[in-house]
C-alpha cells in the first residue's frame, strides 16, 4: 500500500522552511503531493505556474535523496478536499512557534471533522529555519534586501528579478 501525504501552502516564494518540511515529510511517505493554493482574494508575487516551477526545481533533489515520488498540483478548494482527491492519508503541517500551533490545531480539528480518515501530522521547523516566513521574505526582497539566508540561490534570483519589475 502506497502511503500518500499532502502538504499545502501558497509557496510565494518557496523558502528554506518549506523545503525543510518537505524533506522531512518525504521520509515518512512513499509519495508526497504538494498543493499550491490558489486563492482569488490574494494577489501573489508569483503566478501559479511560477510557484509550481519553483517547487519542481527545489524538490527534485529531495525526491532523489529520499526515494519519494513528489507530485505538485494547484488547487482552489479546501486543502482537506485536495488532500482527499489526491488519495492522501496524512496532511503535513509545518510549525514555527506556538502561534502556528494554536492555528494549526484548530485547522486539524476542522479537517478531522470533514475527513476523519485523513490524519494531520505536525512537523516542527528545524531551528535553523524556524524564523523564516514567506511574507517577510517578500517584504525584504521588495525593499532590495538580501534574501539569501531564507531561500535557495535559485529562488533568490527569481525574487530579485521579480522585485526589480515591480513598481
Amino acid at each position: 500500500m502506497t502511503r500518500i501525504g499532502f502538504y499545502s501552502g501558497s509557496f510565494d516564494p518557496v523558502t528554506l522552511g518549506h523545503t525543510d518540511v518537505i524533506d522531512r515529510a518525504c521520509r515518512l511517505v512513499d509519495k508526497l503531493v504538494i498543493g499550491v493554493g490558489a486563492h482569488p482574494a490574494k494577489t501573489p508575487m508569483f503566478t501559479e505556474a511560477e510557484r509550481v516551477a519553483m517547487l519542481e526545481a527545489e524538490t527534485a533533489g529531495i525526491a532523489k535523496a529520499t526515494g519519494t515520488r513528489i507530485e505538485i498540483l494547484t488547487f482552489s478548494n479546501l486543502a482537506v478536499e485536495a488532500a482527499r482527491a489526491s488519495g492522501a492519508s496524512v496532511i503535513f503541517r509545518g510549525l514555527r512557534d506556538g502561534t502556528d500551533f494554536d492555528y494549526e490545531m484548530q485547522m486539524a480539528g476542522m479537517n478531522g471533522a470533514m475527513a476523519p480518515a485523513i490524519q494531520t501530522v505536525f512537523v516542527a521547523a528545524s531551528p535553523a529555519v524556524r524564523h523564516i516566513a514567506a511574507n517577510l521574505v517578500r517584504q525584504i526582497a521588495g525593499m532590495g534586501g538580501n534574501v539569501e539566508p531564507f531561500v535557495s540561490g535559485g529562488v533568490a534570483r527569481l525574487l530579485k528579478a521579480k522585485s526589480s519589475k515591480r513598481p
